[in-house]
Parts: structure tokens; C-alpha cells; sequence
């Protein structure tokens, strides 16, 4: 099993980039999942066909899914299943009446609806159904506060098992004997499930982030600050897609020539920024891509997803 998650700038073809590589892995034999984390959902226009918040099969592609995540749909579902563990937690480690446990319940804890969302993929991952799960993150800032939230989620359940602790031990001394609730049970498995989510993440063999820019100087600077989030989350990095080239085979287009010479020393920028990563180079299209055909003609490089890790690479793809 392999995770590989693309991200990037907004509008910088992610989507795209995830959709043709997840069509061509398909078309090559691997049993391959196609996961959409990004609120605005993109994956239906590209595969041209309706993904809903189910696994479902894609018509037209042999060993292909895909799935749209909702986040806030999960996270619901997550208050229904566990809500009386958290409300317990807070009853006996706060001075909170009920009244206003149930307020401050009623709000939205920042970022726990989208660690649900990987919580999920892992729960996908651990079925076994798939050799490969693609995921389409969110734009850089949101994709980053998304892969940073396990380490905070660490912290916020260090806090509640202090409490739960110190609740523990004096009722066990009144009592003389071990106290032992569903909540201390809920603490438990959230810590598992986010050392879960960071193991994942962090290892090279299971898990890369495939970085997608178009040749623009704001961009590209968006892009090092990613690279280097990355690199500081141990998140595995290893490609870099430069998306809408224009080619150097440009004849008599004046434009196209005058283009290609701005894209050039951006391209040698990008080369200079991040001599760890392999780059390849996507050349605009004239149309949108999407649907089947002309996602395959991207000719997306999944060599990089199936050959054994530390294979030989060209520096730099075409």
C-alpha cells in the first residue's frame, strides 16, 4: 500500500496532476483509490462523472475508485459516536456545569473535522482493497494546517488525559480501586489513531507528497515555503511537477517565444530552489483536461509510485 498526496497553490492543476496519474496506475494494473480532501471538490469535472462521499467504482476505467471526502460530514458523525466520552471528560476535569459543556460542545473544535478526514483514509488504507490511494489535497495553507493538525491533536489529548488522570486518581484513592470509563477507552484510541496518521505520513515507503507549481515567481515562492513546511512536518518529498509549460517549439509565435524565454529562467529557478526533488515538466494544453482520454495523454510519470524506492531518476523529466 502507497499513499501519495498532491498539493499546491490553488489553480495550479492538482486535481488534474492526481486525476491522470490515478487513471494511468489504473490502466497499468494497480488497484488504485482516487480521494478528494480539497472543499471544492474538483475530482467530478475531472473525471467527468459524479464522486459522492461513498467508494465508488469509476465506469470506463478498469481498477479505479474515487471518493470525496466530507470532512464536516465526518466530523458530525464523529460528535454522535463519541460526544458523551468528550462531555464525560470535561464534566470531571473541568468546573463546567452542564450548561455550558454543552455549549462549548455544540462548537466546532478547529481542525478535528479534517484530522476525520484522514482518519477515514487510514481506515481505508487498513481494509486492504487498494495497492495505491491517491489524495487531492486542499490549497498550500489549508493542505498545511490538514498535515500539521496530528501534532496539535497530540496535544490536545496529552491535556485531556492529564485531566482524566488527576480525575483517575482521586476517585480511585476515595474508592479503593481502579476507575476505568468508556472515556478513558475514547482518549486511547484518538491517541492511537493520531500516532497512526503521523506514522503514515512520515514514512518513505508508505507515504509521499508530490508537489505541483506552474512557472510563475509568486508561485514558485509559495512553493519553497511548502517544500520547507514539509520538509519540517518529515513529511517524504522527493517530485515536483512544473505544470503549463509552454513549449520551445514555438516556430513563428512571436508570444510563444516571448513566453518560453520568461518560463526558461523560472525553470532554472525552480531547478536551483530544489536540487533534492525530481522535476517534471507538464506542457500547457490548449483545452481543459479532463475526462479519460486526455488525462492519459499527460502521459503523468507513475513509474515514480511503483518502482522500489531509491530506483535511479532523471533530475529532470520532460
Amino acid at each position: 500500500m502507497k499513499l501519495v498526496l498532491f498539493g499546491g497553490k490553488g489553480g495550479v492543476g492538482k486535481t488534474t496532476c492526481a486525476s491522470a496519474a490515478a487513471v494511468q496506475l489504473a490502466d497499468a494494473g494497480n488497484r488504485t483509490l482516487l480521494v478528494s480532501a480539497d472543499p471544492a471538490h474538483s475530482l467530478s469535472d475531472s473525471l467527468e462523472q459524479e464522486i459522492g462521499p461513498e467508494v465508488q467504482k469509476i465506469e470506463g476505467v478498469t481498477n479505479l475508485s474515487a471518493l470525496e471526502i466530507s470532512a464536516e460530514r465526518l466530523f458530525l458523525k464523529f460528535k454522535e459516536e463519541h460526544g458523551e466520552e468528550i462531555k464525560r471528560i470535561l464534566e470531571t476535569g473541568t468546573y463546567l456545569d452542564e450548561g455550558d459543556i454543552d455549549d462549548l460542545f455544540s462548537l466546532s473544535i478547529p481542525g478535528l473535522d479534517e484530522v476525520m478526514a484522514f482518519k477515514e483514509l487510514v481506515e481505508l488504507m487498513e481494509r486492504e482493497e487498494h495497492d495505491l490511494y491517491l489524495l487531492d489535497t486542499a490549497p498550500t495553507g489549508h493542505a498545511l494546517r490538514l498535515l500539521a493538525l496530528p501534532e496539535l491533536l497530540d496535544e490536545w489529548i496529552r491535556v485531556l488525559a492529564r485531566m482524566r488522570y488527576k480525575y483517575r486518581y482521586v476517585v480511585s484513592r476515595l474508592a479503593r480501586r481502579e476507575i476505568h470509563e468508556s472515556a478513558d477507552d475514547f482518549l486511547f484510541t484518538m491517541k492511537r489513531t493520531v500516532r497512526k496518521i503521523q506514522g503514515l505520513l512520515r514514512d518513505p515507503d508508505r507515504c509521499e507528497f508530490v508537489v505541483v507549481t506552474i512557472p510563475e515567481t509568486m508561485v514558485i515562492a509559495e512553493t519553497r515555503r511548502l517544500v520547507e513546511e514539509l520538509a519540517r512536518l518529515k513529511i517524504p518529498v522527493r517530485r515536483l511537477v512544473v505544470n503549463r509549460m509552454v513549449s520551445s517549439e514555438h516556430g513563428a509565435c512571436a508570444f510563444c517565444h516571448e513566453r518560453w524565454q520568461e518560463q526558461r529562467g523560472l525553470l532554472q529557478e525552480c531547478e536551483r530552489a530544489f536540487p533534492q526533488l525530481t522535476l517534471f515538466k507538464l506542457l500547457e494544453r490548449p483545452h481543459q483536461v479532463k475526462g479519460f482520454q486526455r488525462l492519459r495523454e499527460l502521459q503523468f510519470p507513475v513509474r515514480w509510485f511503483i518502482e522500489p524506492l531509491g530506483a535511479p531518476a532523471d533530475r529532470s523529466i520532460a
